[in-house]
């Protein structure tokens, strides 16, 4: 990263804001540190925004909203895609801080960067494809049509599990819309923002379109939702943290899009191929340590073929290596924070004591959790219902398609889900009656793509990202009327 960025001491570098184009320390000076989930180091540390420069930050997204909401499409679409070119470049070096800061294995943290690169240059396709329509009319000599205008200033709040993507993906829409934008990263991973604001700076992106305000949760919310320049704030995290910021929005009137918790459903039933359906359940639940909002934590499988899954998909787990994020080996990392593995600690407990037997896992070292298998998980038990974050899941034997549908639902969360099966007929049945966001039939519950309407229903989400699907939300709809000679009015 530019030296501009952060101050050195004691071999440690303090990352700053980046607002209005420049690289700036808070007025209060205060840090905080960064911590490697693998070994529990200082790496970095991160200036910390408070009010005035969160307020400072929407003043200059505000300001460059003038020239960059007015900007041609080819403006926007060279500055995503030069922004593409600059990551392709940097790979190694945004490689290494997803692997220190988040605790990202090796092959997933090129994953997310090969992902992020898609979705630029996705946005960038899609710069041209913000259209109105013509309408229909009563009154004659009249032209009615619809437009899209972009909102104006947009903020984002990003969580930790893959803190390059999820932010870069509301970035990339956002800005091919012709809105500008302030990021709040998780305080979990605040230098990922840092480094997203200096590749775009790179790629010659103007001052004041993209800020980066890395700061306490409550402090910086707070502020950016109270603020009616703000046209909409978009998050991914918790689904508690989800609920406080929807009544903020509402108190201010203001829109907002929400990407929150799951208890992603994978539905076996009988005539699928089983070791195909233990490959795909394995990548679903044990991807970056399980810390994916769409894992596949809750596997139903028919009755037929229960014992032979379970079997296999048990023997699959103990396989799964665990190790150092910058081994290229790793599959399972360390989980983000000690907090998060003594709620695993909990849960399991929790199930073991109402009947619950671990098949395999159940322990771990540090912060590296085994690969865990639970059978005999009943709706008494915490693990049922709360999302586990780790690389936990419940195998349930069900008597047929019919049970594991309602045992899928039985959930307050609906993001993702999966069906595997050769049965086209009960697999677009069940597709249709998933209490779902997201279905996806012979697979896994981890798929995405730039351009599809992402998001979930219930207490897993509100609104969609990805291609049109983030028109809806970026732009404002404006119709206007055009009339052609003169109109009659009756009086």
């Amino acid at each position: 990263m530019t030296p501009a960025s952060y101050d050195a001491s004691d071999g440690v570098r303090t990352y700053k804001l980046f607002i209005g184009g420049e690289w700036l320390r808070s007025s209060r000076n205060l840090v905080a540190d960064s911590v490697n989930p693998a070994d529990g180091t200082i790496f970095a540390r991160t200036q910390q925004a408070g009010r005035d420069e969160v307020v400072a930050a929407i003043d200059a997204a505000h300001k460059a909203f003038g020239s960059w909401g007015a900007s041609l499409a080819s403006e926007r679409e060279k500055i995503l895609l030069k922004t593409a070119e600059v990551i392709e470049r940097r790979t190694d070096e945004i490689r290494d801080m997803l692997i220190d800061e988040c605790g990202s294995v090796f092959n997933k943290a090129l994953w997310e960067i090969a992902y992020v690169t898609d979705c630029l240059v996705s946005a960038a396709g899609d710069v041209r494809h913000v259209m109105g329509e013509t309408m229909p009319v009563t009154q004659p000599g009249q032209i009615s049509m619809s437009v899209r205008r972009p909102l104006g200033v947009v903020a984002g709040i990003a969580p930790f599990n893959s803190p390059f993507l999820l932010s870069m993906k509301k970035i990339a829409f956002a800005l091919a819309a012709g809105n500008t934008f302030v990021l709040k990263p998780s305080e979990e991973t605040p230098i990922s923002g840092a480094l997203i604001a200096d590749l775009f700076q790179e790629a010659g992106l103007p001052a004041g379109v993209l800020n980066v305000v890395p700061g306490m949760p409550a402090e910086v919310g707070e502020c950016l939702m109270a603020d009616p320049r703000v046209k909409l704030v978009t998050f991914t995290g918790s689904t508690k943290t989800g609920r406080l910021l929807a009544v903020e929005a509402a108190k201010y009137l203001k829109k907002f899009t929400l990407e929150m918790g799951g208890k992603s459903p994978l539905i076996v039933l009988k005539d699928a191929d089983i070791d195909y359906a233990v490959d795909a359940a394995a990548f679903g639940i044990f991807l970056h340590q399980g810390q994916v909002c769409m894992a596949n934590s809750k596997i139903m499988v028919e009755a037929p073929i229960f014992d032979t899954f379970k079997e296999r998909f048990v023997a699959k787990a103990k396989t799964v290596p665990v190790g150092h994020p910058r081994e290229t080996t790793s599959v399972i990392g360390p989980l983000i924070r000690d907090s998060q593995v003594r709620f695993i600690d909990a849960q399991l407990e929790d199930a073991k004591g109402k009947g619950a037997r671990i098949e395999t896992g159940g322990r771990h070292e540090g912060r590296y959790f085994e690969p865990t298998v639970l059978t005999g998980v009943t709706p008494e038990m915490r693990i049922y219902h709360e999302e586990s974050f780790g690389p936990v899941v419940s195998l349930i034997r069900v008597e047929d398609s019919e049970e594991a549908l309602q045992i899928a639902n039985d959930t307050p969360y609906g993001l993702s889900a999966a069906v595997i099966t050769n049965d086209l007929q009960k697999a677009m049945d069940l597709s249709l009656r998933l209490e779902s966001g997201m279905v996806h039939v012979n697979d896994c519950t981890i798929t995405d793509e730039p351009h599809v309407p992402f998001g979930g229903v219930k207490n897993s989400g509100f609104g969609r990202e990805g291609g049109r699907s983030s028109w809806e939300e970026l732009t404002e709809q404006k119709w206007i009327t055009i009339q052609l000679g003169k109109r009659e009015f009756p009086f």
